[in-house]
């Protein structure tokens, strides 16, 4: 059960032949503000997966969330396009990192009996982008849901440089943080892609 509406996440998912169904998370993510990035990414993820957790009888349930760390300054999802420019003239030349929190919970009964998390980063580094670039990216609108005010994945790609680290985290799903977490209950994202049903496996 993915604890996320984000289309990105799930289209990763899908890629991977796995099944799994979406329930989308009604958390607030406010009151995370004065944790350090790490801390919020996972206090967020997690809250993300109880709140689903709690209308779930059986099930493996994901939650995930992916900011965006520019210095000590976490860059949400813009506000507007003029919002979206000033991030990425900011972000322009300039690295920065993206964290994504991971929390999973297996429930049975309705009770949680196995929770596991963590959180992958990745450093990405911006070309120097003129006003053009800048306008052009904006005018698409992909920036306006996505944290950063960018999305890698599709016509940002033109903006990053390079990247140290795992590009699905950038994308939004750090898939091989994912199977570790996943691999210490006995399961593994390669045998859930090739079975094609998560529903049948359960934690060791």
């Amino acid at each position: 059960m993915l604890a996320s509406a984000s289309p990105r996440r799930r289209q990763l998912l899908s890629d991977l032949g796995i099944s799994f169904s979406v329930l989308p998370s009604d958390f607030s993510e406010e009151g995370v503000e004065g944790l350090a990035p790490e801390s919020q990414a996972l206090a967020l993820s997690r809250g993300k997966a109880l709140s689903v957790c709690e209308r779930l009888s059986d099930g493996i349930v994901l939650g995930a969330d992916t900011i965006v760390v520019l210095g000590e300054d976490v860059l949400g999802k813009p506000k507007s396009p003029d919002h979206a420019r000033e991030m990425l003239r900011r972000l322009s030349g300039r690295s920065h990192r993206v964290i994504t929190g991971l929390a999973l919970f297996h429930v049975e009964k309705g009770r949680i009996v196995h929770e596991t998390g963590g959180y992958e980063e990745t450093r990405v580094h911006f070309r120097d982008l003129t006003e053009e670039d800048i306008d052009r990216y904006v005018s698409t609108g992909d920036c306006l849901d996505k944290a950063g005010a960018y999305g890698i994945q599709g016509l940002a790609a033109l903006l990053v440089e390079r990247l140290e680290g795992d590009y699905f985290n950038v994308v939004g799903l750090p898939l091989v943080r994912l199977d570790k977490l996943l691999r210490q209950w006995g399961i593994s994202l390669m045998q859930l892609g090739t079975e094609g049903n998560s529903s049948t496996a359960s934690p060791a």
